[in-house]
């Protein structure tokens, strides 16, 4: 049975994320439709993250079985074909061994968390960043968020709803640079709690706006209770930009 990695992009702003689920519409579920259009197989696809509601994504990886082989584009042209539809993409497609793992073979995942910070609202980029009018510095948040590079029990960060087994992560890399009217918050480890990202773009945004001190944010770290930590930011902030395999 040929196993497929897929490379893809999509708006997440349709869906309730990347996951099957009850109440809406999933990208998963959307591949899956696609694939059962292309070849007649009900598949299930494994994503890489399992990305939240409106959350985008321009570097998701998933993989799929197929009861017959065919050529990796041929599996990119007809998926993209059938979700012309849909804002879902196919990147690429390739002919894996049968043990690679979308999510479990993954070694490091990257996202990105943009602020638009400026006076006035987005046009071209609505539902692609957070707006923030009041004035943020980024100095102050990227010196604050370099206190979680390495080891830490991010439970401060942690949504009450995640299923992690543990509250400890590892972040790799953490920076962030303000380019022009955009705030751009990069984080890197191999895996990460449910909302983590977003809670911590919340609690650096008020480091920015100077309601917090450097202080503030390692005390909230220390904490290790979500009730100490900043707001969630709002999903169409974050994108998952890349997973990385060995």
């Amino acid at each position: 049975m040929p196993r497929y990695k897929l490379l893809l992009e999509y708006d997440g702003a349709p869906f309730v994320g990347w996951q099957r689920q009850d109440n809406g519409p999933s990208v998963q579920v959307a591949i899956e439709d696609a694939v059962f259009a292309f070849c007649g197989e009900r598949v299930v696809v494994q994503g890489a993250g399992r990305t939240d509601t409106g959350v985008h994504a321009t570097g998701q990886a998933a993989h799929l079985d197929l009861e017959r082989e065919a050529e990796a584009r041929t599996v990119r042209d007809a998926l993209n074909f059938h979700l012309r539809l849909a804002p879902v993409v196919v990147l690429a497609a390739e002919a894996v061994e049968a043990d690679f793992h979308a999510r479990f073979s993954a070694i490091q995942r990257r996202y990105l968390y943009r602020i638009l910070n400026r006076a006035s609202p987005p046009a071209l980029e609505r539902g692609r960043v957070w707006w923030h009018p009041v004035p943020l510095d980024a100095e102050a948040m990227a010196a604050a968020g370099g206190t979680l590079i390495g080891r830490h029990d991010l439970s401060t960060f942690r949504a009450a709803l995640c299923q992690a087994a543990s509250p400890v992560k590892t972040i790799d890399h953490l920076s962030v640079e303000r380019v022009g009217e955009t705030i751009a918050i990069e984080v890197r480890a191999r895996s990460f709690l449910h909302h983590q990202v977003r809670n911590i773009a919340g609690s650096l945004a008020l480091v920015g706006r100077g309601k917090w001190s450097q202080a503030d944010f390692a005390d909230a770290l220390a904490a290790r209770d979500r009730r100490r930590g900043g707001p969630t930011a709002p999903a169409c902030g974050l994108t998952l930009l890349e997973v990385r395999y060995p």
